[in-house]
């Protein structure tokens, strides 16, 4: 069976329109989903640890007397961890030295500085009290979001971690399990869905409620976090997975290939999209793809992603592809040519670049060090990767001497006047050694000074 993948060149009339359409994807807020979402939430609010046992109940088919019998002991967590298979434990604990290797440089420091009139002005760092980490659960597990999410959180200084994630059946994973073991999670509760992003942003009698929530999850979570974010932060509303691949004729197309297939095989929604200047390169990465789809386990769901949302583009030149790029904006961008460095330059929007053709991106995914929690849908113009600064405060310090001050309410006084914004003027205006000070219309007047 040909697998149907979409072919634009740039020097097409209808280009734009093809590859707009590329990449409008529903990003699933549906009036029904949000409706749902809702109702989940306001009874978590209202309910509390009843409205959760009911959701864990009905959705993951988990019959529980209380919440607490659905947090686990952390002895579990580290039975989990040093039960594992050798080889395994090896890999997560590689995995979680990298990842915090790579967070510490992250870490942001308080500073400050002192002017020539003694006023001192700074920036002061404090980590957040208490994070919610979301973990996905049921058909896949993923240990390495658990790292991802954590460690950083933890090299900030968070005080306390919970995480949450779905055990449909009571079914547990080990290697999730453990990589919170590695990671020191406070607490792990058995919930997932609306109604564990609920818990964790107004808490329950059993489960805290936290300052921010992190962390993948499927529709309905995603939905969850944007409703109840201002009650509290979250990461970010992450859609499906996606790479841009920009390669040359230096690159086997069968890596092309397969790195297209490490994105598709996430699920039927998530974007690979390859783009040269060389179309006899892009003809033979389309031939890779027929020629070794039919070897992969999740070979419906890669075939349906790389028909719904794959392509294949042709540039007439480099520059070319470096403003696609930037246009698309891609969670993944993988480099595979002869100067990677040189091209990347020229990318201003991109999640995270792999450079190089030894750089592939499943690297990233678990175990290089850099955070694979990445803007997605085009938000890298405007969004980073979740990392430490992600669970640190920024507080601003303003410390003014007697002098300073004065000189300050000077220039405060007259922008005050010109905003009508009386209060904030005289509020100014008291700290004015001289007898001096503003009219209402920035001219220089004469009063008593309240503080010699």
């Amino acid at each position: 069976m040909a697998t149907r993948i979409h072919e634009l060149d740039v020097a097409d009339s209808d280009f734009d329109i093809r590859l707009n359409k590329l990449l409008a994807r529903d990003k699933g807020y549906g009036a029904d989903v949000e409706a749902a979402v809702r109702e989940i939430i306001d009874k978590v609010r209202e309910q509390g640890d009843a409205a959760l046992l009911e959701y864990t109940r009905r959705f993951d088919h988990v019959d529980a007397a209380s919440v607490a019998d659905l947090e686990l002991p952390k002895r579990q967590l580290m039975e989990a961890l040093s039960g594992l298979d050798p080889v395994h434990k090896s890999a997560l604990e590689q995995s979680a030295q990298r990842i915090g290797r790579y967070h510490e440089r992250q870490r942001l420091e308080t500073w400050e500085y002192d002017e020539p009139d003694g006023n001192v002005f700074g920036q002061r760092i404090t980590p957040l009290d208490r994070v919610g980490i979301y973990v996905p659960g049921g058909k896949a597990a993923y240990p390495s979001s658990v790292l991802m999410n954590a460690i950083p959180a933890r090299v900030a200084g968070v005080a306390e971690v919970i995480m949450v994630v779905p055990t449909p059946n009571d079914e547990l994973d080990d290697l999730v399990l453990a990589a919170a073991a590695l990671a020191d999670v406070d607490r792990v509760f058995c919930i997932g869905g609306a109604q564990a992003v609920a818990a964790l942003a107004h808490g329950t009698d059993t489960v805290p409620a936290v300052d921010k929530i992190v962390g993948p999850g499927n529709i309905y979570v995603a939905t969850a976090k944007r409703l109840v974010y201002g009650q509290v932060g979250i990461d970010m509303i992450a859609g499906p997975s996606e790479v841009v691949v920009v390669c040359d004729d230096s690159v086997d197309p069968d890596w092309v290939a397969m790195d297209m297939f490490a994105q598709a095989e996430h699920d039927e929604l998530a974007q690979s999209i390859v783009i040269s200047s060389e179309a006899p390169v892009l003809a033979k990465v389309k031939d890779a793809i027929e020629r070794l789809l039919p070897t992969m386990e999740r070979e419906s769901v890669i075939r349906a992603a790389l028909t719904g949302q794959g392509a294949l583009i042709h540039v007439d030149s480099l520059a070319q592809a470096a403003n696609v790029v930037n246009r698309i904006a891609p969670e993944h961008l993988e480099l595979l040519m002869r100067e990677p460095r040189a091209f990347g330059n020229k990318i201003r929007h991109a999640g995270a670049i792999f450079v190089g053709r030894h750089s592939a991106e499943s690297l990233g995914d678990y175990c290089a060090g850099p955070n694979h929690v990445l803007p997605t849908s085009g938000t890298a113009r405007f969004s980073s990767p979740l990392g430490v600064y992600d669970f640190q405060k920024r507080t601003s310090i303003i410390e003014c001497s007697e002098q300073g001050a004065s000189v300050l309410a000077r220039t405060a006084s007259v922008l005050a006047r010109c905003e009508q914004l009386t209060a904030h003027a005289r509020s100014a205006e008291y700290r004015i050694l001289q007898d001096t000070t503003t009219d209402r219309t920035g001219d220089l007047g004469v009063r008593r000074n309240r503080q010699k």
